[in-house]
């Protein structure tokens, strides 16, 4: 894919946030010495991170320049590196491995969350938030119109760029496995945004990157046509003009016994 986009991204920073503000509140621990934000993005993530253990020292991994440009603006404190999440290994054990909203790019969750599990101190927490959203409409949709107009060839892996999320059983199990106990729920967000054209704009930066990154300029705008008229029909208006976004999230704390 293309680099990502921060300013993009961050034209929703309040409600991509909130996930990452609930997941750090689940986190049990009064202090840390190293911590690290796996998939940083642009450091609102690493900010908080920061704001919660001070005297940590504060590592943020992304693969995208553009993200790390402005989290090291935004989060100077902190230092960053440009890696990518399943080559990544941590130099000393880690107090925190934070992961809001990245692990879903990353294959092999079987193998993914011991690895990681097993670079945490006694004690230490891997802290995992996923989208859980491939069956709603908003990503249905993409895989219809990448199917149906005259890009299907072009696109015929688009759809496996993201990892689909593996069931709770799953997951608490191999972290179990890895000698973690475990706090794992999943929540529904549910956005009111500025109608369909709102929903198209927070995905342009997300989920339909890998869908509009692999086409030319006019067959990009033809696709986001079809793919906003869809949205259109799925999320009605409500009575004040908004549409409401349904967004499941699965959320875990492991830690290190």
């Amino acid at each position: 894919m293309n680099d990502w986009s921060a300013n993009l991204y961050l034209k929703f920073e309040d409600e991509r946030t909130r996930p990452a503000v609930e997941l750090l509140a689940r986190v049990p621990l009064a202090g840390a010495s190293r911590v690290t934000d796996l998939g940083c993005g642009p450091g609102n993530s690493t900010e908080l991170l920061s704001r919660r253990f001070p005297d940590a020292l504060v590592t943020g991994i992304d693969t995208s320049p553009d993200m790390l440009d402005k989290a090291r603006v935004r989060v100077p404190g902190a230092r960053f590196e440009q890696a990518d999440i399943g080559a990544w290994q941590p130099d000393a054990p880690q107090d925190l491995i934070f992961a809001n909203a990245a692990l879903q790019w990353v294959p092999d969750h079987r193998t993914l969350l011991p690895r990681l599990a097993s670079f945490l101190s006694k004690g230490g927490c891997l802290a995992v938030q996923v989208p859980n959203n491939l069956s709603e409409a908003s990503h249905a949709l993409m895989r219809d119109v990448a199917r149906s107009g005259p890009w299907s060839r072009k696109l015929q892996g688009a759809a496996v760029e993201r990892v689909a999320v593996a069931s709770l059983e799953e997951i608490y199990a191999w972290l179990i496995e890895a000698g973690c106990t475990v706090d794992i729920w999943r929540t529904i967000y549910v956005h009111p945004l500025d109608g369909p054209d709102a929903i198209v704009e927070w995905l342009k930066s997300t989920g339909l990157k890998p869908f509009i990154d692999p086409l030319d300029e006019e067959e990009r705008r033809d696709f986001l046509a079809r793919y906003r008229d869809a949205i259109a029909g799925a999320y009605p208006l409500q009575s004040d003009g908004k549409v409401l976004l349904r967004f499941p999230r699965l959320s875990f704390v492991a830690r290190k016994a």
